[in-house]
């Protein structure tokens, strides 16, 4: 089985690669983690990983730098159905349309828009900083393979400054409180989002991502 993980050249790569190699060894040593742009690993590929840091705009632009690399997303996601995770700003990709320094085309895959925190909650009021970065828990909404084992007693790392806001409230899996809910984990069939850094928290993030290795 061979797991990918895009590198389009901004992406926390080290972390989510170290953090899946020892879910793995785990698992199963069979698994093969792949680190690439290239269409044709994309297309062989069994799971992608799209990581994301930084900005809406920079992350999709560096995407569809490289010739073919989105149509092979497209048929290996969309058509083949081969599972795939979104991490944070790589989440937020999935959207309509992204709104960091104006309108941005996302890849529509699950309907919404990526709006910012700060025009959405009274910072002042509950007290709270743009970024939202630090450990948080989630309140499971909707019952999914993902979240096996998982409780509200699992924190899980977070660091951004926009959030999904989903059309549809059945792509909701699970919320967050910050000075309002904000969906944490999102789902359309074979297509997951986590805004959170599975790799950068510790054993609750290992059991999010081996879940989806071995359950979705």
């Amino acid at each position: 089985m061979n797991l990918l993980i895009l590198d389009y050249g901004s992406g926390n790569i080290k972390s989510v690669y170290n953090s899946l190699k020892f879910v793995l060894d785990k698992i199963d040593k069979r698994y093969e983690i792949n680190v690439s742009n290239s269409a044709n690993d994309i297309s062989k590929s069994d799971f992608i990983i799209l990581p994301g840091v930084g900005s809406f705009q920079h992350c999709k632009e560096s995407i569809f730098k490289y010739v073919g690399l989105v149509d092979a997303l497209y048929e290996t996601v969309l058509i083949k159905s081969k599972p795939f995770l979104g991490i944070c700003v790589g989440m937020q990709l999935l959207a309509d349309f992204g709104m960091e320094n104006g309108k941005h085309e996302g890849f529509g895959w699950i309907k919404g828009k990526v709006k910012p925190l700060e025009k959405q909650i009274n910072l002042n009021h509950y007290n709270l900083k743009i970024p939202h970065m630090g450990w948080n828990n989630i309140e499971i909404i909707s019952q999914d393979n993902i979240l096996k084992d998982i409780s509200k007693h699992d924190h899980f790392y977070f660091v951004h400054s926009y959030y999904f806001d989903a059309v549809n409230s059945e792509n909701v899996l699970t919320l967050t409180k910050y000075g309002k809910n904000i969906p944490s984990i999102i789902k359309r069939e074979n297509i997951y989002g986590l805004q959170f850094h599975p790799e950068k928290s510790g054993y609750s993030g290992q059991k999010i991502l081996k879940n989806w290795i071995k359950n979705c």
